[in-house]
């Protein structure tokens, strides 16, 4: 009803409302009072006026000029500034004048994803932290939701200021990531929220990217043949759309209510057939965004694409090229991409190194880190048995603010828990080696939101151990300096280990003494 309810409004306007004449100038709506906007970068400020119009662009201490092209659009450069804490005005100079008040300079963050990115603050049982989130230097441009056939060229949205009034509206991942930041570096943060749940990291991607990188050759050709199906169900409703067309011009003449619009087909959703607008999240939701600068980018997404390994494998391409994708549009072949493992959920089980879930496909998230500038904060020891969504967002945001931190903050700190690096053979001893291991390996526990704690004397848990007839033993594991050494009598001669692989690897304890998690893993291929 609503889909009808939009195109019976969209065509009454269409037929009654006089064709506007062109605009003076104007500015897409990033470009609002509370505006947080980027430091030390080049600013590109862009807009629409009237073709041929003369526009100046003034802000702080840089100023520019230019003219509106033939089809009416304009930008100029604005020279890098430093932070600005004291609020600015904006001015641009046109036929009109706009003025563009209380705006700051600092770090833009693009926070992006699915529904766990999107969760919202008041939704996180953190009354205190709200209740304490008088933070006028902390902001969030939430995007709303614009699937969209081709690029746009602006979003629906506005900034508004972190308060304990606002607060419970801000994405809980970017809340939290903003405040750490801010507090251990004083600068402004501006959070760019466009997230929407339950989607594919191939919506986030442009449909070029997607269609066209070898690597996601066998994903593009379904696509492909599932839009030119869709694109022929479409011809054939048109006899029926263009009669519905004029019957209702012929209502609105005639003062009568314009009837129901016909049925539009349904595009095939499955395994192997996608809706179009599936394509079509960046179009209107991450390419309106561009040119404006960004320090980098927060991504919390993945569940709508864990699957089996093939998948998972799947993933570690398309993921390449999305934050290729994006870099390009952003004109940053450098820009910061730090991403979440996906958190525990569901009923743990207790059978050795069987991978169940999303098991594979968080290994595949750490295999993602082999690509340059990005970084993963991980989140199996604060997720939720029964909720996709867990409320602890306090530890994802601030394991996130380590990465930016230390690699774009320049703040010494350890960023990560252990991460797998080489596992090394002796005997009946399988010894693993780790990078991230910090001030040193620890078993420890988690309990909520509070901090980590050693456990000294308890034993290391979700070790798994087998030979090569590829039958997993719980493994006996001890810490030996930086490494993990496994072993079980049953596995004479090991040839793999895996580590907190599964669904809900519930009492993975093995930490460094940061009190970061160490990611699951497996050597094997299996």
């Amino acid at each position: 009803m609503f889909a009808r309810v939009t195109i019976c409004f969209t065509l009454f306007c269409t037929l009654t409302v006089p064709r506007l004449l062109k605009a003076d100038v104007r500015l897409p709506k990033l470009f609002t009072d509370h505006a947080i906007l980027q430091r030390d970068q080049e600013l590109t400020v862009w807009g629409w006026a009237n073709p041929g119009e003369n526009v100046t662009v003034t802000l702080g201490g840089a100023k520019s000029q230019t003219s509106a092209d033939g089809a009416g659009r304009w930008a100029v450069k604005l020279a890098p500034q430093p932070v600005s804490l004291a609020a600015l005005t904006m001015i641009v100079e046109g036929n009109n004048r706009i003025e563009v008040r209380d705006i700051l300079l600092g770090d833009v963050w693009l926070c992006s994803g699915q529904s766990n990115m999107e969760f919202p603050l008041g939704a996180c049982d953190a009354s205190e932290d709200i209740q304490a989130a008088s933070l006028p230097l902390i902001r969030q441009f939430g995007v709303e939701l614009n699937f969209a056939q081709t690029p746009q060229t602006d979003v629906r949205g506005q900034w508004t200021t972190c308060s304990p009034q606002t607060a419970a509206g801000f994405t809980a991942v970017g809340f939290y990531f903003a405040r750490r930041v801010h507090a251990e570096t004083g600068v402004p943060i501006g959070l760019l929220r466009s997230s929407v749940g339950g989607t594919n990291i191939e919506c986030w991607m442009s449909q070029d990217t997607l269609l066209n990188t070898p690597e996601l050759e066998p994903y593009a050709k379904i696509m492909r043949e599932s839009l030119a199906d869709y694109q022929k169900e479409l011809a054939s409703t048109l006899p029926e759309i263009e009669a519905w067309t004029s019957a209702s011009r012929a209502a609105l003449q005639s003062g009568n209510s314009i009837p129901l619009p016909p049925t539009w087909p349904e595009f095939p959703f499955g395994e192997r057939r996608f809706r179009p607008r599936c394509v079509t999240l960046h179009n209107g939701m991450i390419a309106p965004l561009v040119p404006t600068s960004l320090k980098g980018v927060l991504w919390y997404q993945g569940e709508n694409n864990a699957g089996g390994p093939f998948e998972c494998e799947q993933y570690i391409a398309k993921k390449r090229a999305m934050i290729s994708d994006w870099r390009n549009w952003f004109n940053n072949p450098d820009l910061p991409f730090y991403f979440v493992q996906l958190a525990s959920w569901q009923q743990p089980h207790d059978r050795a190194g069987d991978a169940d879930g999303w098991a594979f496909f968080r290994d595949a998230q750490r295999r993602c880190l082999d690509i340059s500038g990005t970084g993963m904060a991980v989140a199996t020891d604060v997720g939720d048995a029964v909720d996709i969504h867990p409320k602890n967002k306090l530890d994802v945001g601030e394991r996130l603010a380590r990465w930016a931190l230390n690699q774009n903050y320049g703040v010494a700190m350890e960023v990560s828990g252990p991460l797998f690096r080489k596992l090394t053979i002796e005997g009946s001893v399988a010894s693993i080696s780790f990078n991230h291991t910090g001030r040193g390996l620890m078993a420890a526990e988690k309990s909520g939101r509070l901090a980590v704690e050693e456990t000294p004397g308890s034993k290391l848990q979700r070790f798994a151990i087998a030979g090569s007839d590829r039958q997993w033993h719980w493994a006996e594991a001890t810490i030996d300096g930086d490494t993990v050494k496994c072993t079980h009598p049953a596995v004479k001669s090991p040839v793999a280990v895996r580590y907190a692989l599964s669904m809900n690897p519930a009492g993975a304890n093995l930490y460094n003494r940061d009190g970061l998690p160490a990611s699951p893993f497996r050597t094997d291929d299996w």
